[in-house]
């Protein structure tokens, strides 16, 4: 009679929160979208806010992992949970929410591996099994990650069947104490490191990838030649001369082609805005000489302080074909700059399986100097549509093409 009571009270609980979440989604469904232009053919609809008061629910909604069932799941970060979206009648909108994991410590990435699900905490990486329809609570996968700084961790499964995490740096410019500060680490599926140096006898393995990469939350695999492109955010307060002043248009952001054991110019060098196929020195945080000569060049460059952090390709999209080869970046914003730059989506045009131009596809979010989104992580849906969450607005919006 307790449990079934028990039973009963939880049912009735998630019944006021999933109609509290069907209200808020009526309620506040954003007049604001109207501001957004996109490209001819496509929409823009909220598929959730997350905006749910006396519902336990928490804000900034961050990085998205879509299950084998079309459900979407994301990272409440600032609320330390991971949340189940649900799109029960398919209709574009998210008719019920879960809290699945809470308690965590900064959870950001999320994959799917096998199965089970894989949350990037700002200390390591914990595992949820589903068992008879219910998840576990968190169990420690990878551990004794650094922790400060750039504390969010985006974890994704590679092309290669392997697992791929960024670390942040610790600081804005700096010679880093530890190695795993500004990298790409790899680990296998059952998460031992792997790293671009095999190492032999006593030493451990290093799960080191790339270095040089100052904050790079966002990654993705091209689908036809593998090859991994990540976002990388610049350092801030810089200039192009030595003592100058501070110029807001350096350094630019970029968009790498990751590869093993490359070194990808933090913190002492940055795309040339002009030869982009080449870095240069700051001039006022000096490495050994030439250093910058030997480092990765830049696949794509962004304007300085845009913030890039999802990426996703079209391929999986129901979009026409001429997108189909293409990426999504969200252009998290500014958040130094004299004039705010960034709060967009940009395409990414690729050809012959490189980047070759970029251009918008979803702005308004900016108008003036005053940002009203903030738009985080990009993925594509089991329908077809292309799923962004914003952690300034709250909520995660669904664009879709209308034939």
């Amino acid at each position: 009679m307790r449990k079934l009571c028990a039973d009963f009270i939880d049912s009735l609980r998630w019944l006021v929160i999933t109609t509290c979440f069907l209200y808020a989604n009526l309620a506040f469904s954003t007049p604001d979208l109207a501001k957004i232009k996109l490209p001819p053919g496509f929409k823009i609809q909220t598929f959730a806010d997350l905006n749910v008061q006396n519902s336990g629910l928490q804000l900034s909604p961050r990085m998205m992992a879509m299950d084998a069932y079309g459900h979407l799941y994301v990272s409440a970060t600032r609320g330390n949970q991971v949340l189940m979206l649900t799109d029960m009648n398919q209709d574009g909108v998210a008719d019920k929410v879960e809290v699945i994991a809470e308690n965590l410590n900064a959870p950001h990435g999320l994959v799917f591996v096998d199965g089970a699900l894989l949350i990037a905490n700002q200390d390591g990486v914990v595992k949820l099994t589903k068992t008879r329809g219910k998840w576990s609570k968190p169990q420690p996968f990878i551990t004794h990650l650094p922790t400060g700084g750039h504390t969010l961790k985006t974890i994704q499964l590679g092309a290669d069947g392997f697992l791929y995490m960024n670390v942040g740096s610790s600081c804005n410019v700096c010679v880093e104490a530890d190695p795993l500060r500004a990298t790409m680490l790899r680990y296998t599926k059952d998460g031992k490191p792997a790293g671009a140096l095999t190492t032999l006898g006593r030493h451990q393995q290093s799960a080191i990838w790339a270095r040089g990469l100052r904050n790079a939350q966002g990654f993705a695999w091209h689908p036809e030649t593998g090859a991994m492109y990540a976002t990388n955010n610049g350092a801030d307060n810089r200039s192009g001369s030595k003592n100058g002043l501070v110029n807001d248009e350096l350094p630019p952001e970029h968009l790498n082609l990751i590869e093993l054991g490359k070194h990808y110019g933090w913190p002492y060098c940055w795309a040339d805005p002009v030869q982009r196929n080449m870095q240069i020195q700051d001039p006022n945080f000096v490495g050994e000489a030439d250093f910058c000569k030997g480092v990765a060049t830049v696949a794509v460059t962004f304007r300085a302080h845009t913030t890039p952090i999802g990426i996703t390709f079209l391929n999986k999209t129901n979009w026409p074909r001429a997108y189909q080869s293409d990426a999504i970046v969200a252009m998290h914003g500014s958040w130094n700059r004299k004039q705010p730059a960034g709060y967009q989506l940009v395409r990414i045009k690729f050809a012959e399986g490189k980047p070759v131009a970029q251009e918008d596809f979803a702005t308004g979010w900016l108008e003036g100097d005053q940002a009203w989104g903030r738009p985080v992580d990009v993925i594509v849906g089991k329908d077809g549509a292309l799923y962004t969450s914003d952690d300034k607005r709250n909520v995660i919006y669904r664009i879709y093409y209308q034939r």
